[in-house]
């Protein structure tokens, strides 16, 4: 049945979008009445357009912001509840909306009245963050290829069409093959070891595979690759057979079959090249580069070979430590690499006395909110209330909270997805704005967020309870969501994160992981489900003490990883005698102490940078990492128990880091906060490794 347009939710085109009434049958209809009227509106401005803020920056925007409130929703409603119906409608609208992206950043002339603004007389009268949108917009233009002409244009726009279908189809195919994927226990010995918070989610997935009768006490039980599922078994099952199989099916995922992402990677990064090579760069990373706060491609690998050293010889004395643990413990076999995981936890736990499992009923999800909450009104000024009355949602857990200011006032929203649905939400935890601050004409529109996790479920009857990690995610997107709320910008161009550098942006995020061991955030925010006991002190100095177990594995996994993005984009060459295996190969001497097994493809799911924004800047965790470890350290120079000096260094954090957005360049906005520019050592500190460096 065809939507009929006059009622089409998705051309309403501005406010919170009304998650009840959309249906997938609204995308085809909807988005061919808004690219046509959108198409008309370029159309005029382009024959109209003036070279002034005024003439040319407020209605472009208009443009983008409708096309943007549409399309988000449509991009959000993929990752949060997917489905084959959404699938095809969002397959069937992509490539004429990739088709009025290339429309809109090559018109010649907006280009042209860009470059005008910024040679003329009134250049000086703009702000800084208008200057900053205007020299993003010129830059972008040119990135997008405004200076390309006949065929070449034609073969620019058809990479980019292709490069948007790949990145759709990596996605699905990940999802659909982690949710392929399942593990039936039956028997005692199956779930050896095995926590009872496991069980019982294991148990709920039974159900809703068709086993009815599944209980925790009883099961059957349901293993899968969803982290909630996966990483816990790997960490706790006795069963190693049982583990091998399940490591192999994680690391092969999205491998083979009709979901075999080889193809389309070795696609992607040819493609890439030729976009490379058509806008006059060596390779898509110094692309990738022109766009971000590091100077060049020898400056990330500067920064990464600093990190490999420290780390190197700290995870190889890790692995042998865990090798010597496991073996007297009467462990005879050759350590494989999905016996890591299990002889970790079994050395943290000895070592300092440390249980995943002891530590969830301390972190129900009301209470973590509670904290994180009171934190954020300590630190920042804000109050932060439920609001799930306002704001129709796309599921029933989902929850709506305001922000307001000092003041009382409302100053922004957000949404909260806080739990693992595997079979139709992706993996992973991320934010994403689902209306950016801005003025619209004399009023000040509020921004609203999009949080989104993957934590444990409730299961029987019990609220989510939290591993310490999942504590650490949903503090890292709250720092996300923060620098989305609290800007102060009013043009939403360079509001929040928007034209912020990428490798700026975990900045954020980052920074409020730490407060996960401040001792008094902590001891708030952690109290039992069922007693509502405070976090015993000695578990809160386990914590502590266990921060920085296997952390030179830890950080070299992430250099592995960032070093691999960027080899793939800068040096290897598609269809050369290399195959990006033998890339993996290489790079792993160097950047792991236990090889990749020869059919890891983890490359095949690794969607940061086959189909998010991560291509050629997953060095951007590390980087912003020594911006947002040297922005703690000024709370810890200050004193972490002087409130005074807590409550304004967190007011300098919230005036420069928080609320200048993509108003200023990412270092004068850290020096603004920091007085100086940042430094590693905070970093390399944090993480254990500062007499290694």
């Amino acid at each position: 049945m065809t939507a009929t347009v006059q009622k089409n939710p998705l051309l309403i085109g501005q406010g919170l979008p009304p998650f009840q009434e959309i249906q997938p049958e609204h995308i085809e209809p909807g988005i061919q009445v808004l690219l046509t009227e959108l198409a008309a509106e370029l159309e005029t401005l382009e024959k109209t357009v003036e070279p002034t803020w005024a003439g040319l920056v407020e209605p472009l925007t208009q443009i983008e912001e409708r096309l943007g409130w549409s399309w988000s929703i449509i991009g959000h409603l993929m990752g949060v509840k997917n489905s084959p119906e959404l699938r095809a409608a969002y397959e069937a609208v992509q490539p004429g909306l990739v088709q009025f992206a290339n429309q809109l950043g090559q018109s010649k002339p907006l280009y042209d009245a860009f470059k005008q603004i910024r040679a003329g007389a009134l250049w000086g009268e703009l702000t800084a963050a208008q200057q900053r949108i205007v020299e993003a917009a010129i830059r972008d233009a040119e990135l997008s290829g405004v200076g390309l002409e006949g065929e070449t244009k034609e073969r620019f726009n058809q990479i980019q069409q292709e490069l948007a279908e790949l990145s759709t189809k990596f996605s699905n195919h990940v999802l659909d093959a982690t949710k392929a994927f399942q593990l039936v226990l039956k028997t005692p010995e199956d779930i050896e070891g095995l926590p009872k918070s496991l069980l019982g989610l294991a148990a709920q997935a039974a159900k809703g595979a068709g086993h009815e009768d599944a209980t925790a006490e009883n099961g059957p039980w349901v293993i899968t690759l969803d982290y909630p599922s996966y990483v816990p078994f790997l960490q706790h099952s006795r069963r190693r057979d049982l583990r091998e199989q399940v490591y192999r099916a994680f690391i092969s995922r999205a491998a083979s079959g009709e979901l075999d992402n080889q193809p389309i990677i070795e696609r992607t990064l040819a493609l890439r090249q030729q976009v490379a090579d058509i806008l006059g760069y060596d390779t898509y990373a110094d692309l990738s580069i022109a766009r971000k706060m590091a100077p060049s491609v020898a400056a990330v690998e500067q920064l990464m070979e600093e990190l490999r050293s420290a780390s190197y010889k700290a995870a190889t004395r890790e692995l042998e430590e865990l090798t010597a643990f496991a073996r007297d413990r009467g462990f005879t076999e050759e350590l494989k690499q999905w016996d890591v995981a299990f002889w970790s936890e079994r050395m943290r736990e000895e070592l300092y006395g440390l249980n995943d499992e002891e530590l969830r009923p301390y972190f129900p999800l009301p209470q973590v909110l509670d904290g994180l909450f009171a934190l954020a009104k300590r630190l920042f000024g804000v109050t932060i209330t439920p609001a799930d009355e306002e704001a129709p949602v796309w599921h029933p857990d989902v929850r709506y909270f305001q922000v307001a200011g000092e003041t009382g006032e409302a100053i922004a929203h957000f949404y909260l997805d806080p739990y693992s649905r595997p079979a139709e939400k992706r993996g992973g935890a991320w934010m994403d704005d689902c209306v950016n601050r801005g003025n619209v004409k004399g009023q000040v529109r509020l921004p609203v967020a999009y949080l989104v996790c993957n934590q444990s479920p409730p299961v029987d009857g019990k609220p989510s309870l939290m591993n310490f990690r999942e504590v650490e995610t949903l503090f890292h997107e709250f720092g996300h969501g923060l620098q989305h709320m609290l800007t102060t910008v009013d043009y939403s161009g360079a509001a929040g994160i928007n034209n912020v550098e990428w490798d700026a942006v975990e900045l954020p995020s980052q920074f409020m992981e730490n407060w996960c061991y401040h001792r008094e955030t902590l001891l708030k925010l952690a109290r039992h489900y069922e007693t509502s006991e405070p976090l015993p002190e000695d578990l809160y100095q386990k914590i502590l003490a266990a921060r920085n177990f296997m952390t030179g594995s830890a950080i070299l996994r992430q250099v592995n990883f960032g070093w691999l993005d960027i080899e793939l984009h800068h040096r290897y060459q598609p269809g050369g005698d290399e195959t990006i295996w033998d890339v993996r190969d290489r790079l792993s001497e160097n950047t792991t102490v236990m090889k990749p097994l020869p059919e890891d493809a983890f490359l095949c799911a690794f969607g940061h940078i086959f189909a998010g924004g991560y291509a050629a800047g997953y060095y951007s965790y590390f980087w912003a990492e020594v911006l947002s470890a040297d922005a703690f350290a000024a709370f810890e120079e200050a004193g972490l128990e002087d409130e005074s000096a807590i409550v304004e260094t967190g007011r300098r954090f919230r005036n420069t880091v928080l609320a200048l957005g993509g108003s200023q360049h990412p270092m004068e906005v850290f020096k603004s906060f920091r007085g100086r520019e940042p430094s590693t050592q905070a970093l390399l500190r944090h993480r254990g490794l500062a007499i290694a460096a």
